[in-house]
Parts: structure tokens; C-alpha cells; sequence
């Protein structure tokens, strides 16, 4: 019995080392709303630590080439005027279009003060599948405005490859744009104030923001719905496609924790609205950012302000080089592309987190515009190595680009057609492709 009784003990031990070691697998099997909810704790130390992030600069400044490199930007080339005039035939016939409802009933302006609070009724949450979060979103809005369309059907068209794990803002507003009878339109820059009036005025707003919905998980992007805010609690409600509630109440976000998460992306937002109300869009938006150059040059002063304040804030580094490479790219002025270099430069010595470029690319386009390929490559070899079995399809594309500036034509057509299989309707990658 006393042999048994050890063997027994033994084994037992055994499967325990054996459970432990593998929880962390067995766990990254779950679906990541699961995942999101095991307690930290529950997770053992033998799991493997993310990298916390991206290799920095290796000197404060690099000589720029002497031959200027011109990039194929990924996103539509910089007009005037951010609402679009929806001329396009929409490939499909929504339903009926309600009218937007929301408490207030008088129409703000710009130099109104929003009423005190505000909710807008009648959408209804969508949980996103994988790695979906900017679909889901973008196909609830169209839900509500009576456009008869799923995720997968949105998600099929702008990610047709399930690990593609980014759709970018502007993305999603040529999905709006092209394939629905409504206007959408992205800016940057914006403001707890503006969301308020938006949102008062009856228009469901799409912010992208930095999220961490376990600490484990690490840093990432994530779109999130608002749909209501109140100043007495001085909170938004907010749809959100990965934790819910799925009751459709919506979540609760603080004014400051959004605008803390929302400065990861450059105080992004998306609005769609019927094309009936796109003169209230721009009245509400004001000047500001209609003008797209007018809203850039506000995005580079608001992220001076933000370096002055947190000079030790990667993010604020990282927003000021993404509104100068901008506005380089709207006004035709090298300059700006070489500040902007200076200011990724910033950003980088702090240390990006590990998904940092799967979403946010301009850094790319600031290194190419001044010549410097090398590290274009690199940040782009550790961002695909970091990604493990997701895909980001612009890695390559840049990666592509800088090849293609040092001559290497061969190189730069096969990263091309790798960036083809990671998303065989980027619009960008085709024109890569085809030059």
C-alpha cells in the first residue's frame, strides 16, 4: 500500500507540473472575450512575458539620404475638406433610414455648450469576431441608420483574411462611402466637447483607442461606440463588441480615462451619417476639422502641448510625428517630413509597445519620405515577427516600399505579394503591386 500510495502522489504531481505548464496554451485557445475574463492571478509565472516593446532608435538622429523616396500612402490622399459628397452608387438597397433620436431637441453649433447629457436610442451591440472590433462597429452604425448589412458581410469586404488583425479608420470610411448610400468621414484631433455635441446632435460616434482589457493581454487597439454621455457623472456610454454587456445598455467610460486611451490614437473618430445631414455633420464639426489642413495643424500644436506637458509620454511623441508627416503629405513641405522623423525618433526611445505598428503606420511614411529604409525594415522585421500567427499586411507593404527605394525590385514585389495575401482587397497593396 505504501508504494501504491507514493506512486499515486507522485503521478498526481506529475499531471499537476504538467497542468501548470500548460495552462498558458491551453488558455490562448479560448476565444479572447474568454480569455479577457480568467483573473490574472489564475495565470502561472512559467507563462511567457510579451515583449514590452519595439527596438528603439539607435542614435537620436540619422542623416537623411541625399535621394528623396516618395511612398504610395496608404491612406486616400488628403483633400480639402473632410465630408465627402456622396456621389456613388451605393452595390446594395438598405432599408428604410430612421430618423436619429437623442434627448436634446435643439441642434448645436459649435459655439453652443452641449446640453448636460444625451443618449441616442436604437442601436443594438454586436459581439465582433475575431479580431473584428472595426466592422462590428462600423456595422452597427450602419445598422441603426437603416442599412441592412452583417460584420461578416463588412469584415468579408475590408479583412476577407481572419487574422488580419487591422482595419484602419480611414478603412472603414471607404467601406461607408463606397458601399452604402451614407457619408462617413474620419478626423483627428478631437475633443471631449465635440464627441458631446456630436452625440447630442444625434450622431453615433466610432472613437479608436488604446485598450487593455486584462493587464496580461497587453497593450492594443480597440473601436468603441459612444452613444450617450452624462455631465453629471461625467461619463459616455459606450458600445463595446469585445466584453459587452451585450444587453445593449452599454458600458460606462469616464471622460478622463477616454481622452487618457483615446490620445493613443491621436484623438481619433469616425462619424457616418445620411448624406440629408451632412451640412449639420459639418456645422457641428466646425471649421476646425472640416479643413483638413486646418485640422492637422491643430493636431501638431494640441501634441506640442502634450509633449511640453508629459515629455516622457510615447504617445504624444508618436501623435505629433503622425500630424506632421500629415500635413508634409497634404502641403508638399519636406520640412515637415524631417520633424516628423525627429519626433518618431522621441516616441521610439520611450519604447513602443509590442502592437504598436499593427495599427498605426505614418511612422513608415516619415522614414521613407527622408530616406531612411533601414529602419523601416527593421521596425517592420519586428513587427511581423512579434505578430505570431496574426497578419499585418502593411509591415509588408512598407517593408516592400523600402526595399523598392534601394533598389531592390525583386525583394520589394515578393513582400508585396505576401502583404496581397494577408488582404487581397487592400486597395494600396493592389496599386503597389501594379506600379
Amino acid at each position: 500500500m505504501g508504494l501504491r500510495r507514493a506512486s499515486l502522489i507522485l503521478t498526481g504531481l506529475a499531471l499537476l507540473l504538467v497542468t501548470a505548464w500548460s495552462l498558458p496554451s491551453l488558455a490562448q485557445m479560448l476565444p479572447d472575450r474568454v480569455q479577457a475574463q480568467i483573473p490574472e492571478q489564475l495565470w502561472p509565472l512559467e507563462a511567457t512575458p510579451l515583449p514590452v516593446s519595439l527596438p528603439p532608435t539607435s542614435a537620436t538622429t540619422t542623416p537623411a539620404a541625399t535621394i528623396r523616396f516618395t511612398p504610395t500612402v496608404v491612406p486616400p490622399t488628403e483633400t480639402a475638406t473632410a465630408i465627402p459628397t456622396h456621389t456613388l452608387t451605393p452595390t446594395s438597397t438598405p432599408t428604410s433610414t430612421p430618423t436619429p433620436t437623442s434627448t436634446p431637441t435643439t441642434t448645436p453649433t459649435p459655439t453652443n455648450t452641449p446640453p448636460t447629457a444625451a443618449h441616442i436610442d436604437g442601436l443594438r451591440i454586436i459581439a465582433q469576431t475575431f479580431s473584428n472590433c472595426g466592422p462590428a462597429n462600423l456595422t452597427m452604425v450602419l445598422n441603426y441608420y437603416g442599412h441592412a448589412v452583417t460584420q461578416a458581410q463588412v469584415g468579408g469586404l475590408l479583412k476577407p483574411v481572419r487574422e488580419d488583425s487591422n482595419v484602419s479608420p480611414w478603412e472603414l470610411v471607404d467601406y461607408g462611402n463606397r458601399e452604402t448610400p451614407l457619408g462617413a468621414a474620419y478626423f483627428t484631433g478631437g475633443e471631449i466637447d465635440l464627441l458631446k455635441r456630436l452625440l447630442a446632435a444625434g450622431f453615433p460616434v466610432i472613437v479608436e483607442k488604446g485598450y487593455r482589457p486584462a493587464e496580461w493581454l497587453g497593450w492594443m487597439g480597440h473601436y468603441l461606440t459612444l452613444i450617450g454621455y452624462n455631465d453629471a457623472n461625467r461619463t459616455f456610454t459606450a458600445l463595446d463588441t469585445y466584453l459587452g454587456p451585450w444587453d445593449g445598455s452599454g458600458s460606462s467610460i469616464s471622460y478622463a480615462n477616454l481622452l487618457a486611451y483615446w490620445q493613443h490614437f491621436n484623438y481619433t473618430f469616425i462619424v457616418v451619417y445620411p448624406p440629408a445631414d451632412s451640412d449639420q455633420v459639418a456645422a457641428t464639426l466646425g471649421p476646425e476639422m472640416v479643413d483638413r489642413e486646418r485640422m492637422w495643424r491643430q493636431a501638431v500644436q494640441r501634441a506640442r502641448n502634450d509633449t511640453t506637458a508629459e515629455p516622457e509620454n510615447l504617445f504624444a511623441w508618436f501623435n505629433l510625428g503622425s500630424s506632421l508627416t500629415r500635413l508634409g503629405q497634404l502641403t508638399g513641405s519636406h520640412s515637415y517630413f524631417d520633424d516628423a522623423a525627429a519626433a518618431f525618433d522621441q516616441s521610439r526611445s520611450l519604447g513602443f509597445p509590442r502592437r504598436m505598428l499593427w495599427y498605426q503606420f505614418d511612422i513608415y511614411e516619415a522614414y521613407l519620405a527622408v530616406g531612411r529604409y533601414e529602419d523601416v525594415i527593421e521596425l517592420a522585421n519586428h513587427t511581423i515577427a512579434g505578430a505570431e500567427d496574426r497578419l499585418i499586411e502593411e509591415s509588408f507593404l512598407y517593408r516592400g516600399h523600402a526595399y523598392l527605394a534601394q533598389g531592390n525590385a525583386a525583394q520589394a514585389r515578393l513582400d508585396y505579394q505576401r502583404a496581397l495575401a494577408a488582404n487581397p482587397n487592400s486597395s494600396a497593396v493592389q496599386a503597389a503591386i501594379k506600379e
